[in-house]
């Protein structure tokens, strides 16, 4: 683990990181971290969505129907919304970090040709901690946020989804020579200090 095996091509203007980690990994955390120290947006699909669906678009009253009825945003769909963040970033943007979004190989397919097409580029910053301490945050934050979801049966459940879904998103961005691993088995300020050296090379390159 750390960014000794970190793997980066190709340098853009603006500082775009998809944040991935399983839950309990940091990712709120670090995110903010990220946003505040280099001025780069936060993008949470679920506030872009419900941003699309305030607006009363076309896209939008079809986004709301979707969710209304309990299901998933298409990834058609879902890269409609993204690419309408991204034309109406402000020119002064200095990157935008990724939450949510990809969460399956066909999406980080999508988003690359996105980017390029707005002559952009994302680096994936992977926070990889041991199932056993995620396992542990979680329970220590539902004993505090008295949240439902925070019980081990669930917290086991939702760690390996998790698994599933990235680990193939992990390998299609290290084939892409855009991924860097990052050990979140430390303190918060030690992981970002792991996260700041990652991207201070990124935008000296």
């Amino acid at each position: 683990m750390g960014n000794s095996f970190c793997l980066l091509k190709g340098i853009s203007t603006m500082l775009n990181i998809i944040l991935c980690g399983a839950p309990g990994s940091g990712k709120g955390t670090q995110s903010a971290f990220i946003s505040q120290k280099y001025g780069v947006q936060h993008l949470s699909t679920g506030d872009v969505l419900r941003a699309e669906i305030a607006k009363g678009s076309e896209l939008g009253k079809q986004i709301d129907a979707i969710i209304s009825q309990g299901n998933l945003v298409p990834d058609e769909m879902m890269l409609g919304v993204i690419e309408n963040y991204i034309a109406g970033l402000p020119a002064d943007c200095k990157g935008t970090i990724f939450d949510g979004y990809p969460r399956t190989v066909a999406q980080a397919e999508s988003l690359d040709k996105l980017l390029k097409k707005y002559n952009m580029e994302a680096i994936m910053i992977d926070l990889m901690v041991d199932e056993q301490l995620l396992i542990q945050r979680l329970i220590e934050r539902g004993k505090v946020s008295g949240r439902a979801d925070d019980n081990l049966n669930t917290i086991r459940h939702r760690i390996a989804v998790y698994h599933n879904q990235t680990e193939p998103i992990a390998h299609y961005y290290l084939h892409h020579g855009n991924y860097c691993p990052v050990n979140g088995n430390h303190s918060m300020a030690d992981v970002f200090l792991q996260i700041m050296k990652i991207i201070d090379n990124y935008i000296k390159e």
